[in-house]
């Protein structure tokens, strides 16, 4: 099997591109942005700016957040895989256990790490050793591309429920607090959201989500907004 065929295979996870988590956290991170950048906007301009402009700058703010965001993704994925490469190079270099189990205990939960014995570690070894040498050059896959791709759309369609305000409502000041109740509604939600995906009390990680965002708001409304 060629080298990178084989590294192709083993970096590549099947399955959704962006797993629960990341997805709720992306959402996050794009209602976080839009309450932050409305209420700075507020306090910019108190209200001598037309809504066509608010809106739109809110937009764009997240549309520059997502790209960003996407391309910090592809980079942590490089980083991953260049260390994991690194790891691999260096356990099928090792002349002796002690040093390859050093290497592969940072790869290990520090729970399995601490219950696998030194016969186990070896055995990891020897087999890390029969596999293909990695490549000096780590491959982006299009599935990476296509996690990208989704959480450009996640950052930026969550700007649009809370931009919803300014196209119905003629009063700024209005559609301002209106489009920061949304953005709060959706923080519990996704805050509700991540409690029942990692075990916490959905009701109250929900509250301190939208918590977060509402010290956002206060401290924007503090400054003029």
């Amino acid at each position: 099997m060629a080298v990178d065929t084989f590294w192709k295979r083993i970096i590549y996870r099947p399955g959704p591109v962006l797993d629960p988590i990341s997805r709720l956290s992306e959402v996050i991170f794009g209602l976080i942005m839009v309450l932050t950048f409305t209420g700075s906007i507020s306090a910019a301009t108190a209200g001598r700016q037309e809504i066509r402009t608010i809106l739109w700058a809110a937009l764009g703010c997240n549309v520059a957040w997502g790209i960003v965001d996407a391309f910090m993704y592809i980079m942590s994925l490089l980083m991953e895989r260049g260390d994991a490469a690194a790891a691999l190079r260096k356990v099928q270099q090792s002349g002796n256990t002690a040093e390859a189990t050093e290497v592969l205990k940072d790869y290990f939960p520090p729970v399995v790490g601490a219950v696998m014995k030194a016969p186990q570690f070896e055995d990891i070894r020897q087999e890390l050793k029969q596999l293909p040498e990695p490549p000096h050059h780590i491959p982006v896959l299009w599935h990476d591309i296509r996690a990208a791709i989704q959480i450009f759309f996640l950052v930026v369609l969550s700007t649009f429920p809370s931009t919803i305000p300014f196209l119905l409502i003629d009063d700024a000041v209005v559609a301002m607090r209106t489009s920061n109740g949304i953005a709060l509604l959706l923080l519990f939600l996704t805050g509700f959201m991540l409690g029942k995906r990692t075990g916490y009390s959905p009701w109250l990680l929900g509250i301190v989500v939208a918590v977060v965002g509402a010290v956002l708001v206060v401290m924007t409304m503090a400054l003029g907004g």
